[in-house]
């Protein structure tokens, strides 16, 4: 619960007293008068009878009695005793400064209205509830009215007494209305109370403070019959605390008390409207010593259970219930972590469920343990009650005067040799329960030690419970090394697990022996994983599988399914740093065999787990393959996992699974020719989102960045969104800010490889190579953080990358050497990426290989280079399959058309041109207009310049003309406005197939259709802009004019055709070019020969 204002009771004051913060100072000294009405209705004569709210109320009116109030009690009394009780407290309470209503019993909600339920009440008391029930807002109004402060307390909130769909009437007359079906209302008790007196003085209008004993519309629990209820309980125990506390504090108190000890299922809610700061004088004398400080201790985690968000009240809940242990102590657990709770929700959901078990078996064992020494065992025995209340800090105080005490025995336990084993025995106890208690507090070195000399005093006595203290060592000194970051812990930990073994012999302590490989494996793979040392992922995974070979699936099936999955996520972590697929292969099938005995059935959550990690395992497998059916089954995988994993069990390991099936949908979606799939994970990430936010979980939040970022970089590259690309490199800047390259090399590697991805289709779409460098920064960045020998896949796609880039710099600059280096980067990343083990990868590299090799060709007129690229485009369609990734298909076949074309141009082969046409229109069958308009346009252009290569080749007038319509087929998909120079080099291309067509059929028209387009791509190059371009197209222009006014023997059109020519020359001039002089000179020389023979004159 919340309050807007705080309350506070205080102690030191006189019977019934209390201040109100801003009281003046002689109204503070003057003695105050408090009173107090205890109702309790048990007896009901015609519904459910309670067992408890008797013993409630004589207990609370006994309480408020210590505090110095003038108390009443009210018990079992019908509704003729109850009214007149209450019309007394009303005329007791006239000139008190206080008045306390406490009720307990049945209560019902109806029509806005709580009404208390008199012990005669029947059906027929529904029909005049005004008169035959007890409305409590009124009952409120009457004390508010004479009294400055009104608290109201109700453990009124069960059940409903009358049956379903019952009705209620106010009066006989009235409209009925229906009963709540849990719990009392917020409405008039909660939000809408009776309204301060404007009447009285500022400083005597105090307010009013109703307490609920459960939430709005949620029923509160009568607990077990001959006790008092849980929120009876709570205010009995915690009202002590009002000395020095302020009221607010003590009722959140309450609440979380009333919360831990019904598991969660009761919250109780307060609602109020005090003008001022409230606090209470005189309390009951509070349990000190030992018993006080583990009530103290207490009430400092309930403050804090308060603040928790519902995520981690869920989280907690979930793992209580699962490991059948109180929620205090797990809340103690949570509360000890601090500002250390791990922000990775699967490592936080590990680390509570692993310290749950521990604390089910300290309390197992702890129930069993006796010591003869009466001093230990009480310290003992205050030590396990101090856990059950969640007080660890208390519990290691405990334990800390026990080893004290310890100390004092154990000077002559030397000289005591009969009771030696005893008093080993007792020592190995205590420092036992020591470390039992600071593991529960997250101090895992020091409950290593202690494990560790519980250890030497029993190694010699008992050797079976010595192997258990060793055990703890390992296990606390790997949760050391887990959760600080610090290797030298782990390595402790796997030599302390060795030692262990040899004390554990297979053949005489074979269970002993497999929990002990068990643990010996997880320390190797979590050193593993973090030095990158496969090695001992390795040794790892052949432990799991010694261990196999002696736990069968017949006798032990969970310690063998255990097992299993330890082996499958060992065998994954293998898996992503080599470039075969074999250890993902064997992860597959490992956690396959585990779930086969971790049913759904069996073990739920166990379960979930195994299909979250089997789905994570499959993307990378599919995504290496290229296979989207291993793809589908890691989304079912995850599905399968969402569906226990929900968002209301437990909503951070929910947003863990949400983001793993995003990352599936975006392997998908890459591969599918429409966006669903890339849009359904972008909407999945931002959910996950929500749960895992940056505050809380800031490294599994950049993550689901990167993920995110992802789907709009790919919705971006498809769709030629400079938006999305945009949005996807913000993402990526903000989720590298919190994974950085000391933090986490390998992932930021990642990200900076994926931030360069970007980039580099942002930069494709500009007219310069800004971005297209700040790209190659960032793969060249990501490359220093990850090797060839480390990550070979990794490596080997930021090479591709790096080739990527330098090869559209090459392309947009005329730099051969970038060219040649983009050769070199494809080449080295193929002797890593090959067709087996990444296919879909392989061809994407060969595809880029034989853009760089084509372009190199092209600039040197090397044919060599161009049959190379050939080679290169027809190896990649070998993987890139119009039936699996029909996009990527037409983008080769694209490719491969234009380096066709080059060779036909080249060799003059016509074979070539038909191949080069014949691969346009088949990538048109998938690059339509409706799915990629601009990808269309390219496609229809770049076939364009192949008609009218051919035509020229040929001097064929109808594929000349066939080159001209389908330039004006791009025209309808771009316009100048958006892409000004594409679209004045469409007209010029234009004009050349048309002029040349005209020309060689004699064609006037379309002779003047080509000056049209010449006219046309003139409006948008100038010579500030594009003075070859404009001079190309002044020429052609000039030349056109010339055959069209020579056919219509027009002076006009020839002097035009003229201007056309001298504007180049008269450029050129005053350029100081002199290029093409002479053949300027030889063209106007023509033209004006033509003007004379019209009888025009020229200059």
């Amino acid at each position: 619960m919340k309050f807007e204002r705080l309350l506070r009771f205080c102690g030191g004051l006189l019977i019934a007293a209390f201040v109100l913060g801003t009281f003046s100072q002689a109204y503070a000294q003057k003695t105050l008068r408090g009173v107090a009405l205890v109702i309790g209705n048990s007896t009901y004569q015609h519904i459910k009878q309670l067992p408890n709210p008797e013993n409630d109320s004589r207990a609370i009116e006994t309480l408020f009695r210590s505090l110095g109030f003038d108390t009443s009690v009210s018990v079992d009394h019908d509704t003729e005793r109850l009214k007149r009780d209450l019309d007394r407290f009303a005329e007791d309470a006239q000139g008190a400064d206080v008045a306390i209503l406490y009720y307990s019993g049945h209560g019902i909600e109806a029509g806005g209205e709580n009404y208390i339920v008199p012990v005669d009440a029947d059906l027929s008391s529904l029909d005049d509830a005004s008169r035959k029930l007890i409305a409590i807002s009124r009952q409120v109004a009457r004390i508010q009215a004479t009294v400055p402060l009104t608290i109201v307390m109700l453990d009124a909130c069960r059940d409903s007494p009358f049956p379903p769909d019952t009705k209620v009437r106010p009066t006989p007359e009235a409209a009925p209305v229906a009963i709540g079906g849990q719990g009392l209302s917020e409405t008039r008790g909660a939000q809408a109370l009776v309204p301060l007196d404007p009447s009285k003085p500022k400083d005597e209008s105090v307010g009013t403070v109703i307490a609920f004993a459960a939430a709005p519309g949620k029923a509160a629990l009568d607990g077990p019959a001959g006790a008092t209820s849980p929120y009876s309980t709570a205010v009995l125990k915690h009202l002590s605390a009002l000395s020095g506390q302020e009221f607010g504090t003590v009722m959140r108190m309450v609440a979380e008390e009333v919360y831990l000890r019904t598991n969660g299922r009761q919250r109780p809610w307060v609602n109020e409207n005090l003008t001022r700061l409230l606090y209470f004088g005189k309390t009951p004398l509070e349990p000190s010593g030992d018993e006080g400080d583990i009530l103290k201790e207490r009430r400092q985690l309930l403050l804090t259970i308060a603040d928790l968000p519902d995520a981690a009240r869920t989280q907690v809940e979930a793992t209580a219930a699962s490991r059948n242990v109180p929620m205090d102590a797990v809340y103690g657990m949570l509360k000890a972590l601090g500002a250390n709770t791990p922000k990775d929700p699967a490592e936080l959901d590990k680390l509570l469920r692993s310290q749950a078990e521990r604390i089910k078996t300290i309390l197992a064992e702890r129930d069993t343990l006796t010591n003869p020494d009466p001093e230990i065992q009480r310290l003992t025995d205050l030590s396990r009650h101090a856990i059950l209340e969640g007080a660890l800090s208390t519990a290691i105080r405990l334990n800390e005067a026990a080893k004290t005490r310890l100390k004092s025995l154990t000077a002559s336990l030397d000289e005591t040799e009969a009771n030696l084993k005893q008093r080993r025995t007792e020592a190995a106890q205590v420092y036992a329960a020591s470390a039992d208690a600071y593991a529960l507090n997250f101090d895992y070195r020091n409950a290593a030690q202690d494990y560790a000399n519980a250890f030497e005093q029993l190694q010699r006595w008992d050797p079976r419970a010595a192997l258990q203290y060793k055990l703890m060592q390992a296990q606390s000194l790997m949760n050391f090394g887990d959760y600080s970051g610090d290797n030298d812990a782990l390595s402790q930990a796997i030599d302390v697990s060795r030692q262990a073994i040899t004390l554990a012999p297979r053949e005489t302590a074979p269970d002993d022996w497999s929990v002990l490989q068990e643990n010996l494996a997880n320390a190797l793979l979590l050193l593993g994983e973090r030095e990158g040392d496969t090695k001992k992922l390795e040794e790892a995974a052949d432990v799991h599988r010694t261990v196999l070979q002696f736990v069968s699936r017949e006798d032990k099936p969970v310690d063998w399914a255990g097992a299993q999955i330890n082996l499958g996520n060992v065998l994954g972590a293998i898996g992503l740093r080599e470039s075969g697929t074999q250890h993902l292969l064997e992860a597959v099938t490992a956690f396959k065999a585990g779930a086969e005995v971790m049913t759904r059935e069996k073990d739920a959550d166990t379960w979930a787990l195994v299909q979250n990690n089997l789905g994570g395992t499959l993307i990378e497998l599919g995504s290496r393959n290229g296979d989207a059916a291993i793809l589908e089954q890691a989304v079912a995988a995850l599905r399968y996992a969402l569906e226990q994993r929900t968002r209301q069990r437990g909503p951070l390991l929910w947003a863990e699974s949400e983001g793993n099936l995003a990352n599936a949908l975006v392997e998908l979606g890459r591969r599918e020719p429409v966006n669903t799939r890339l849009e359904e994970a972008a909407v999945a990430y931002r959910a996950a989102l929500d749960e895992l936010t940056h505050e809380r979980f800031p490294q599994p939040w950049a993550q689901l960045q990167n993920g995110l970022a992802n789907a709009l970089a790919a919705l971006g590259e498809r769709e030629a969104d400079p938006a999305r690309l945009e949005q996807a490199v913000v993402g990526y800047q903000a989720a590298l800010e919190e994974i950085t390259r000391a933090k986490a090399p390998l992932q930021w590697a990642s990200m900076m490889n994926n931030m360069g991805s970007a980039l580099l289709h942002l930069g494709e779409r500009d007219n310069g190579t800004a971005r297209i460098r700040q790209a190659l920064d960032a793969f060249r960045a990501a490359l220093e953080a990850r090797s060839r020998q480390q990550v070979p896949l990794d490596w080997a796609g930021t090479q591709a990358n790096v080739g990527r880039a330098l090869s559209d710099i090459g392309l947009r600059e005329g730099d051969r050497v970038s060219l040649a280096r983009a050769v070199i980067a494809f080449n080295d990343s193929l002797e890593v990426v090959t067709s087996d083990n990444k296919p879909l990868d392989w061809a994407a590299i060969e595809n880029n290989l034989g853009i760089a090799l084509s372009t190199l060709g092209q600039q040197d007129n090397d044919t060599t280079r161009l049959v190379s690229a050939v080679s290169a485009f027809q190896m990649a369609l070998t993987v890139r399959t119009r039936a699996l990734v029909p996009l990527l298909w037409a983008e080769t076949q694209t490719n491969l058309a234009s380096a066709l074309e080059l060779i036909g141009e080249r060799t003059g082969d016509l074979k070539r041109f038909d191949e080069a046409i014949a691969a346009y229109q088949a990538a048109l069958e998938e690059r339509t207009r409706e799915r990629s308009p601009l990808e269309w346009a390219q496609t229809q252009y770049n076939l364009g310049n192949t008609l009218l290569a051919l035509g020229q080749t040929t001097n064929d007038p109808v594929r000349l003309v066939q080159a001209a319509e389908t330039y004006r087929l791009v025209l309808t998909a771009i316009t100048r406005e958006n892409v000004p120079f594409y679209w004045a080099q469409t007209q010029y291309n234009i004009g050349n197939a048309l002029q040349v067509s005209g020309v060689t059929t004699d064609n006037l028209d379309l002779l003047q259709q080509a000056a049209a387009a010449y006219r046309a791509a003139l409006e948008v190059w100038d010579t500030a802009n594009a003075p070859n371009k404009w001079a190309q197209s002044q020429y052609y222009l000039g030349t056109d004019l010339w055959q069209v006014g020579v056919r219509i023997q027009s002076v006009p059109v020839l002097t035009e055709a003229r201007q056309a020519i001298a504007a180049i020359k008269d450029f050129y001039a005053g350029t100081g070019q002199s290029a093409g002089d002479e053949q300027l000179s030889q063209v106007l020389a023509q033209i004006d020969a033509s003007i004379a023979q019209l009888g025009g004159q020229t200059p």
